[in-house]
């Protein structure tokens, strides 16, 4: 087969995958020298396919140069967990790994998954054999591959609920690559004597031209942002009972500064299929995108730009050969909201959940916060499940122990907290110092941003009112920026471009209102739009929505207006 394919017309990327023996590469022989730090250059991409990225710290690196001294490496490992269920057993699992194995904290991602940062690379088998242990695993949670699953947080809320985070389960395995490499590298189970004789039924040899993302959502609630997806499915309900999905295509955020062809682009709504057929539509989705998108250039590989150089007809036309049937006409829905809802919730079992708020997602103990201590007391003490959510925050969910809980997370300052609006529906990606595409800080730099921004809305009146905002260290769209009502994406150090209009339920993209903006001349832009929208907005108006009305910025239709 390969004489047949000309590799001077394909990424480097590609022929990687195919020379890699099913996700193989050199990683045994790279995690066994002893020189570096860091892994082989190709192993790097190997590496994502098992839930790991190389990284290296930046606030080190001149240090180290001067030096003579090669980077910082560190590692960070990414779980799998569709639909962001733990049990408090593998929470306390990935308290003490944070501990034991990595820099002390925990990350809960936008994709309701566990990460860990600052893993060193002898230490990497042995943390991936201890996420394995409490029952979790590593796979495909990065790669070009169909990565973690999301969906609604909580399934206890109702039966409807149940049944879609069993679908993001059942897609997640369906999905999952089938190469035994991952238990081999990092099990120790044995070896393949040729390991050619893995099949990949879905994936092939060469896997997806690049990552793939599914959500499924249930309205009124968009906590999954499922418009942001490669392939969405939002819940229809009639008379109390699911009766199917709409089915959304085409989403997704990673750009590059610089390079027009490249935007971010929600999803559009395409049919509708019946619970029985969401995961063969699911299936069917990927192969189409395995067999078209674009293998020369990654900037270009997402789905959403191979609906785009063929045409979204094209695309319903193709997904109905490769199913062997025609999707539905869509079935009407409506979002309220993309944010968490906070407080304690009673479920249809009658147990008890609180929705916390987890700054920028990070888990760790700071002087005035004991969270993860607090945290791990909880998982320790009470009978409870841990459920991440698509907005960085946790649920201690489905307990009897409901006054315990509360006198727990009271006893270390976690809980209640008074919070703005802003605050709550705030999202960072890592950015520095560890990621190596940021320009400019995000999680590190948010929250005190958000202290100057809200004593402009308290002296307007505004503390709480939910207005989402969103920060990211680059254009890559991590933190899911080009939805949000007030969004940043990091220029250069200390600098950013500021974006509006988005919306609150996540279902419109904001626009370029300024760039290469100072924390100075951001609060001066936004102090005057803020004071507008205490005295003019409309009843019940969102942020996003009266900056597009007054024409502060103006409304974009499709990601090919988007400007950086």
């Amino acid at each position: 087969m390969s004489e047949q394919i000309d590799w001077s017309k394909l990424s480097e990327v590609e022929k990687l995958k195919y020379d890699s023996n099913y996700l193989r590469g050199t990683l045994v022989e790279s995690l066994a020298d002893p020189v570096t730090g860091a892994i082989a250059d190709g192993d790097t991409q190997m590496s994502k396919f098992h839930g790991i990225y190389q990284q290296h710290d930046r606030d080190l690196e001149k240090e180290r140069k001067q030096q003579k001294l090669e980077p910082a490496w560190s590692f960070l490992i990414r779980v799998r967990l569709p639909g962001g269920i733990a049990s408090k057993e593998q929470w306390l699992q990935m308290d003490k790994l944070a501990d034991s194995h990595a820099n002390g904290t925990l990350k809960l991602t936008t994709r309701q998954a566990f990460q860990l940062h600052g893993v060193f690379k002898h230490k990497l088998k042995s943390t991936i054999q201890g996420i394995n242990a409490a029952l979790m695993d590593t796979i495909a949670a990065c790669g070009d591959v169909n990565r973690n699953v999301m969906s609604f947080a909580n399934p206890e809320e109702s039966e409807i609920h149940a049944q879609v985070y069993k679908l993001a389960g059942d897609i997640s395995a369906h999905l999952t690559p089938q190469t035994t490499a991952y238990h081999e590298i990092w099990l120790d189970q044995h070896l393949l004597v040729d390991g050619k004789k893995d099949v990949e039924p879905i994936y092939g040899d060469r896997y997806l031209p690049r990552k793939f993302k599914i959500g499924v959502a249930v309205p009124p609630y968009n906590d999954v942002d499922v418009f942001s997806q490669d392939l969405g499915f939002i819940a229809i309900q009639e008379k109390g009972k699911l009766v199917g999905y709409n089915v959304v295509a085409g989403g997704g955020f990673g750009s590059t500064f610089g390079v027009p062809e490249t935007y971010p682009r929600l999803g559009d709504v395409i049919g509708f299929c019946t619970p029985d057929q969401a995961v063969d539509v699911a299936e069917k989705v990927l192969l189409v995108q395995k067999d078209n998108g674009n293998r020369q250039n990654r900037k270009q590989a997402r789905l959403k730009y191979t609906i785009d150089r063929n045409g979204l007809d094209w695309f319903k036309t193709e997904l109905n050969k490769y199913l062997g049937y025609d999707l539905q006409e869509a079935r009407s829905y409506h979002f309220t909201r993309n944010g968490d809802r906070y407080g304690w919730v009673k479920g249809k079992n009658g147990k008890w959940s609180l929705n916390l708020f987890i700054e920028g997602g990070r888990v760790k103990d700071t002087e005035g916060l004991k969270l993860k201590t607090a945290l791990r007391e909880v998982a320790e003490q009470v009978d409870a499940q841990f459920i991440l959510t698509g907005n960085q925050n946790l649920i201690i969910a489905n307990t009897n122990e409901k006054e315990k809980v509360a006198a727990i997370l009271k006893k270390y300052g976690v809980w209640p907290l008074k919070l703005s609006g802003l605050r709550q529906n705030s999202i960072a990606c890592v950015a520095l110092n560890t990621c190596s595409l940021a320009f400019a800080e995000a999680e590190r730099y948010l929250p005190e941003f958000m202290s100057k921004l809200e004593l402009i809305l308290d002296e307007f009146g505004l503390f709480r009112e939910d207005i989402v905002i969103r920060m990211t260290g680059c254009p890559n769209g991590c933190g899911r920026p080009y939805l949000a009502e007030i969004g940043f994406i990091g220029k250069s150090a200390g600098r950013y471009n500021l974006y509006l209009g988005g919306s609150r339920n996540g279902t419109r993209l904001n626009a370029l209102y300024k760039e290469t903006l100072s924390e100075e001349e951001i609060l001066n832009e936004l102090r005057p739009i803020i004071a507008a929208y205490a005295g003019e907005r409309t009843q019940g108006e969102g942020f996003g929505d009266f900056v597009i009305r007054k024409g502060y910025v103006k409304e974009i239709v499709h990601g090919k207006e988007f400007k950086h």
